[in-house]
């Protein structure tokens, strides 16, 4: 076997990523399975125990030629740490996939957050209300996550493919040609858009929020 894990965060198209992935057929079924919670949405019984959890990466996470995918957050990361996950799974390799337009990632969580349509065509639960200090406090805590998968990088000397949200949206098959490049897969997967749910959910709101935030914030003489 040999598999992947996309390290990442919120609202990086992290869902998009692995539902493209998975409608290859040939490169795994990659989804949060350290995510109990989310998980049980879909499926009661999910496991808890993190020791099972680690099965269905190898398992459910599979193709039939053997590649397995996943995805984890950072605070999935710390809840599972003790299983030592990433030296236990068979020819791993790691994904990071970022947002380069990290504003815009943080006004996509606090909105997210505030209505809880995590997913476009879900029923929003409550109404976007802009929050100046919540986008602030959001973009510190994703910069800080982006910080801590850096460093792991960085400390554990691995090689890594580097993904981006911007360029995913618009060329959702070179990032699969590149993951299956990097496990060194013979064929080329091809994406099936049809089996692909995730749409983009930036909208008017979103980039009217963006714009009122920049003219808020913009001091060229503050560091």
């Amino acid at each position: 076997m040999r598999g992947y894990v996309i390290c990442t965060q919120a609202r990086t198209g992290s869902t998009f990523l692995c539902e493209v992935l998975a409608s290859t057929g040939v490169l795994g079924q990659p989804t949060e399975y350290f995510n109990t919670e989310g998980l049980r949405i879909g499926t009661p019984d999910y496991p808890d125990d993190p020791a099972a959890q680690l099965e269905q990466i190898v398992t459910a996470g599979a193709t039939p030629n053997g590649v397995y995918g996943l995805k984890i957050m950072p605070h999935h990361f710390d809840r599972v740490a003790q299983t030592k996950w990433a030296e236990r799974l068979p020819s791993l390799s790691f994904v990071s996939l970022v947002r380069l337009d990290l504003l815009s990632q943080a006004i996509s969580a606090v909105r997210a957050t505030q209505t809880q349509q995590w997913v476009a065509g879900n029923p929003a639960k409550g109404e976007p209300a802009y929050d100046r200090g919540a986008i602030e406090e959001q973009l510190q805590w994703f910069l800080e996550e982006r910080t801590r998968w850096s460093r792991y990088f960085a400390r554990n000397g691995m090689p890594v493919l580097h993904l981006f949200y911007e360029q995913l949206v618009r060329a959702p098959q070179s990032a699969a040609d590149a993951i299956a490049q990097l496990l060194g897969l013979p064929e080329r997967p091809m994406v099936d858009l049809g089996k692909v749910a995730s749409v983009v959910q930036s909208d008017d709101l979103n980039r009217e929020w963006r714009d009122r935030f920049v003219r808020e914030s913009r001091d060229l003489a503050a560091f």
